[in-house]
């Protein structure tokens, strides 16, 4: 079954733009290795809504974090279960949605100001309530409801159509695998030669199986020159989503190697 899976890994962005696009890297699996077959630049929600939509089978990792945590939502008094609350939050808008997690974080202790998913600690992930640099409660905001909205099945939260599924990425839990350096900017002025050399240290070991559970990137010289090209990093985030994509397809169902106790309200990060 996995191996007739097509494969997507997503690296996403709260502002679609020309400048900013989502990048989609596709792939399938053959043995032990994801053979990269395009990315795709999708410029704005139509585009994205788009990509939910087609036919499956698919398995696509998200870098963007699906759920929030269970303290603040039950704090907040808001719905606890994962499809009112996306409802919930969709309804709220970006403005009251910010507004309530900046009063939420006041009420917290210095030091403590964000609460975190469980999932959060073990792959050293910034909190959904962090609402800049980056703004991953943003991401929430506009991720989650379109995975809803599309009618998507996200292992452990929620079930839905079961040819199209979705699973929470995080690229830098595979990239500091291989390096503790810096990879990627935005910035010009930091798209620097230390960090050109990063990410070809990340692309060289991927293809090597050295990125999660065995898996080897195959991707042709001119793929590979286009990752470690790509300053930013988001196309080589994208490949490295799908190389998460690619974990839990070969884990398969039910829990597409999630801990079979995720709280179906966070989410998980897949390989925390």
């Amino acid at each position: 079954m996995a191996a007739a899976l097509t494969l997507i890994g997503v690296d996403f962005t709260s502002a679609p733009r020309p400048a900013k696009p989502i990048t989609a890297a596709f792939g399938r699996l053959e043995g032990d290795a994801v053979v990269l077959e395009r990315v795709e630049k999708l410029v704005d929600w139509p585009a994205f809504e788009s990509l939910l939509m087609r036919s499956g089978p698919w398995l696509g990792a998200f870098d963007f974090p699906f759920g929030l945590p269970r303290e603040a939502v039950v704090d907040l008094g808001w719905p606890t279960t994962w499809p009112e609350l996306v409802r919930y939050c969709a309804h709220l808008g970006k403005t009251a949605f910010r507004a309530a997690l900046d009063a939420y974080r006041e009420t917290r202790p210095i030091g403590k100001r964000y609460a975190h998913r469980a999932t959060d600690l073990p792959a050293r992930s910034h909190s959904p309530l962090k609402l800049v640099n980056p703004p991953v409660g943003l991401m929430f905001l506009e991720g989650a409801p379109r995975l809803l909205a599309a009618g998507l099945s996200v292992p452990g939260v929620h079930a839905a159509d079961p040819h199209r599924l979705a699973v929470e990425a995080y690229p830098g839990l595979l990239a500091r695998r291989i390096t503790a350096e810096s990879y990627k900017s935005d910035d010009k002025h930091k798209q620097t030669p230390e960090r050109r050399t990063a990410r070809t240290r990340i692309v060289d070991a991927i293809g090597a199986g050295h990125g999660i559970a065995g898996i080897a990137l195959h991707a042709t010289q001119a793929q590979q020159t286009a990752l470690i090209e790509d300053a930013s990093g988001d196309s080589l985030d994208a490949v490295l989503a799908l190389l998460q994509a690619a974990a839990c397809a070969r884990a398969g169902a039910p829990h597409y190697g999630l801990p079979p106790d995720v709280d179906p309200l966070e989410g998980w990060i897949a390989g925390a």
